[in-house]
């Protein structure tokens, strides 16, 4: 004689959580393949003059470690949530590169980092040129490069956990 007992609430609930966290996963990886930038010819090799004045390029920079470049913006309000993440990254050690937005000429990039504590290297987008070159069309964006190869990227809100699981990736 079969059983009649109804599952459990939770048995259910846990079912209905779980396949939703599978679409969420699902759907997020489809949109990260949307967006993704396409980086053309000479992108890692070409130079890029950061807010101090240097210059450096992607192939040096992710040489034996994985780069994160995060594309932000001031004016961007999901910004407000990833850039501090970014700039723990960066203080804890970890390789990053960003790229400000259209987000006002140097001096007025300068002062708005500085007065929210940010330190991280930083290229300047004044006029989106870069970003149209290399097709970033939202902000953020996050790309990770290991040894001058896009090894992916995501676009939107990311948690630090998220962040530091691509760059190790990348290092495997």
């Amino acid at each position: 004689m079969a059983s009649t007992h109804p599952q459990p609430r939770w048995r259910r609930w846990g079912k209905e959580a779980l396949w939703l966290l599978l679409m969420a996963l699902v759907i997020s990886t489809l949109l990260d393949l949307w967006r993704s930038p396409t980086l053309p010819e000479g992108a890692m090799s070409a130079p890029v003059t950061l807010q101090d004045g240097t210059s450096t390029d992607l192939a040096t920079l992710s040489r034996g470690k994985p780069l994160l470049v995060y594309y932000w913006a001031s004016w961007c309000g999901v910004c407000r949530f990833t850039t501090p993440t970014v700039q723990q990254l960066w203080q804890e050690g970890d390789n990053v590169l960003t790229v400000a937005l259209r987000s006002g000429n140097s001096e007025q990039l300068g002062k708005g980092m500085g007065k929210k504590g940010l330190t991280f290297p930083t290229h300047n987008d004044e006029s989106g040129e870069l970003a149209a070159q290399w097709q970033v069309g939202v902000t953020p964006t996050f790309l990770v490069i290991r040894d001058g190869e896009l090894v992916s990227s995501t676009t939107g809100w990311s948690s630090k956990w998220g962040l530091q699981l691509r760059l190790w990736w990348a290092s495997l």
